[in-house]
């Protein structure tokens, strides 16, 4: 697969977990009155594509690893909104694999980037 094409599916799978996770904090909050951890859950997990949208306009190689760092960041912080829902019950262990899964690719993906991201400024740093 193309660096194009790699981007175009962490687009795409970034954007599909965003939609599962606002039909499950829609669900958490009218089935359960579950508010403060769906509404934590909600901002960091879309806020994961949100962040790899805008690195698609960086201006530099340095702002494009900022905002991959930034939606890592994210992508850990969903997990453990994950975990704790899981643990305390509020979703069920088939929800909570599914997203998981989901999650675990993206981060493998935001860190297979950053690690090329890196390498490439590296060289870029090596031709000045």
């Amino acid at each position: 697969m193309s660096e194009d094409g790699k981007k175009d599916a962490l687009k795409d799978n970034s954007y599909q977990f965003a939609l599962k996770i606002i039909l499950l904090c829609r669900k958490l909050q009218i089935e359960e009155k579950e508010y403060i951890i769906s509404k934590q859950l909600a901002k960091s997990g879309t806020s994961i594509g949100a962040n790899i949208e805008e690195a698609s306009g960086a201006q530099s190689t340095n702002d494009f690893i900022a905002k991959f760092h930034i939606s890592l960041k994210e992508a850990r912080e969903s997990n453990y909104w994950l975990r704790l829902l899981k643990d305390s019950g509020l979703i069920t262990l088939e929800e909570y694999d599914e997203l998981i899964k989901e999650l675990n690719f993206i981060i493998n993906m935001l860190t297979k980037s950053l690690k090329t991201a890196k390498n490439n400024l590296e060289i870029e740093k090596g031709k000045k």
